[in-house]
């Protein structure tokens, strides 16, 4: 994939890690956003698992989502990303994951190359809300 409106367009089906029930926390909006433009949006948040977000059950873990997962997006810090990024690289083909979205601030760039390395495109430092407006 070339750009991110390439991404935009293949994407269906997104995996959110690190989804809040807070309203007034980004990745609460960002799903928001997600959900309104169609796109079939997985929270993920074991200390939430049990509950919804926005009417979407809450899985404990990526790897606990329903295949086919397009798009990884991560609201985590770097350190946490980068290993969410490699159970992502491990799930690539069961979940057929075909995207890492990293969040505004976000930037675990040896785990990005490994991912890259894997097949995966990978976007960091930037939010799909603003970029797909």
């Amino acid at each position: 994939m070339s750009n991110l409106h390439d991404i935009q367009h293949i994407t269906r089906t997104i995996a959110l890690i690190g989804a809040s029930n807070k309203p007034e926390r980004p990745s609460f909006g960002v799903m928001k956003f997600l959900l309104s433009k169609g796109y079939t949006v997985y929270p993920v948040n074991p200390g939430l698992h049990g509950q919804e977000i926005q009417g979407q059950p809450v899985f404990v873990s990526l790897a606990e989502c329903p295949a086919p997962v397009d798009m990884v997006d991560i609201f985590r810090n770097t350190e946490d990303a980068a290993t969410v990024i490699e159970e992502a690289i491990m799930l690539r083909h069961s979940l057929e994951i075909k995207t890492i979205w990293c969040q505004l601030g976000v930037t675990p760039v040896d785990a990005a190359k490994r991912a890259e390395e894997a097949g995966l495109t990978v976007v960091m430092d930037r939010c799909p809300a603003m970029e797909w407006r």
